[in-house]
């Protein structure tokens, strides 16, 4: 049983008529979880032009996945204002990214974006072994937020909402290895106010 008659990766077979021992595929088949029957959602494409929507509702936890993955990912080049300014640009790259605040990009449509994270543009590298289609589609929701948050007027702002948002508070940092954490404890400003109502 150790020892059994089998045919090596690759190897020559004269059992086939093509002498191939790997044989190729069946005409239709679809490997495991390549099955991309959705290609608005693999592409961001409707035909040849990007689309501009949305695959799937965009919650809160959409734009904190967005958020992490766009400061992971983006932020480093395009800065975490999304302004080009980031850290590699300041270290002499060739030609600095542009900002996604200009009136050109603020217009573009959603799948322009989920395009350019897939297959790069210019100097850009493409992200698609890198960054799965859902959380592209993240990082697509999270810079339109970004975009809108950096060019909202006071008008835009919903009633009862402070402006400017109070500064998160945050636990006091543990090792300094980790990250901080934002305190739900309402600050002392609020305490105060809330002691004056």
């Amino acid at each position: 049983m150790h020892v059994q008659p089998k045919q090596n990766p690759l190897s020559r077979s004269d059992f086939f008529a093509d002498q191939r021992s790997e044989r190729p595929p069946v005409e239709g088949a679809v490997a495991r979880g390549q099955l991309h029957e959705d290609t608005y959602f693999y592409t961001g494409r409707i035909g040849a032009n990007p689309g501009d929507f949305m695959p799937f509702p965009v919650t809160k936890e959409v734009l904190e996945r967005g958020r992490e993955r766009f400061n992971i990912f983006c932020a480093p080049c395009h800065s975490r204002l999304g302004d080009g300014n980031g850290f590699i640009p300041s270290r002499g790259f060739s030609q600095r990214p542009p900002s996604y605040h200009i009136p050109r990009l603020q217009k573009a449509p959603l799948g322009y974006f989920f395009d350019v994270i897939t297959h790069g543009f210019g100097i850009m590298p493409d992200y698609a072994s890198q960054i799965p289609p859902q959380d592209r589609w993240n990082i697509v929701a999270y810079l339109r937020a970004l975009q809108l948050s950096q060019s909202a007027t006071k008008a835009e702002i919903p009633a009862g909402q402070p402006f400017p948002s109070q500064p998160p508070n945050f636990r006091p940092p543990g090792s300094g290895a980790t990250l901080p954490v934002i305190d739900s404890a309402p600050s002392q400003s609020e305490t105060v106010t809330e002691e004056r109502k």
